[in-house]
């Protein structure tokens, strides 16, 4: 009788063992899969479907989900290597790759790991870029290294079901002794640039005196030119001014001397004038030669054709 009741106990057990398995496993059927994820589903060991984001109900002990894949962008850090420039010398080189999947069933099946051999084939195509260039140029072309292992990385991603959107380079770092050599260049061409500045400068400063110097002397010369011409045009205006001043009294002398009586009044003021000028040569400190006939006022006033009008009665 115990036989038979420990024999009920076993049977019981493992019924209640394969009732909690075949419970674990319809819960386990039961798939919630997240926005931006895809789950590969295997039938019996053999790729069945892919799951989108949703709810999704499998068939226990049949379906199993072998592959889970998130589909957002993903960075994966590419560790430094040791790489050769052409000019034989040795830099450590590390990036990091911008990769995202788009195929998930690829993703599985195409490839093992597809993140380690995107690193493996980013390092690959690094040293094989930089071995092609100088030293100096690795710095300078880390946009064409980027670009070729970008373009390298999409080939083999069309078989992996992954996209490769950027690959940028973190660091390149040469030996110590490379760099102290680099640092004494930089400020070679530093302290070049600073002298190749001040002499510019000290050479631009001079022309700019030059330039004043020039300027000033330029307008002193035409200052002086204008005065000149001013001073020119002055005595002319004066000139003429007087000529027309002298023009206007003959034309007037010689209307009054026109006129009746014009004559007299002319003699006038000569004789006036005449007695004048030979009062000044009554000074003790003169000497003087004279014609006999200085006295003679009227034969002076003939001899210029001023007669006198003799009054008629």
């Amino acid at each position: 009788m115990i036989a038979g009741i420990n024999t009920d106990l076993i049977v019981m057990a493992i019924w209640g063992l394969i009732f909690a398995v075949f419970v674990i496993k319809l819960f386990q059927s039961i798939r919630l899969v997240p926005t931006k994820s895809a789950y590969i589903v295997e039938r019996l060991g053999k790729y069945h479907l892919t799951l989108d984001a949703g709810f999704h109900a499998l068939v226990p002990f049949v379906d199993k989900v072998s592959y889970i894949h998130d589909l957002k962008e993903e960075t994966i850090d590419v560790p430094p290597q040791e790489c050769f420039s052409c000019d034989e010398v040795n830099v450590e080189v590390d990036g990091v790759i911008y990769i995202s999947v788009i195929d998930p069933v690829k993703a599985s099946y195409g490839v093992v790991d597809y993140r380690y051999a995107a690193i493996q084939l980013a390092q690959t195509t690094t040293r094989s870029v930089i071995g092609t260039l100088d030293l100096d140029r690795t710095f300078e072309e880390r946009d064409v290294i980027s670009a070729k292992v970008v373009e390298v990385l999409d080939q083999a991603g069309a078989l992996w079901g992954i996209r490769v959107h950027r690959y940028e380079i973190k660091n390149i770092t040469p030996p110590e002794t490379v760099k102290n050599a680099m640092e004494m260049q930089v400020n070679a061409e530093r302290e070049k640039r600073a002298l190749l500045a001040k002499s510019e400068g000290d050479k631009q400063s001079k022309i700019n005196r030059s330039e004043g110097v020039k300027t000033e002397t330029i307008n002193h010369s035409e200052g002086e030119m204008q005065r000149r011409i001013n001073e020119a045009e002055g005595k002319g205006e004066e000139i003429l001014t007087i000529a027309r001043a002298t023009a206007e009294s003959i034309e007037r002398m010689a209307t009054v001397i026109a006129a009746p009586g014009g004559q007299n009044v002319v003699r006038m003021q000569l004789g006036a004038q005449y007695l004048k000028q030979m009062d000044g040569l009554s000074s003790s400190k003169s000497k003087v030669v004279l014609p006999g006939n200085l006295m003679d006022f009227d034969h002076w006033m003939n001899s210029i054709g001023l007669e006198e009008s003799k009054t008629k009665n």
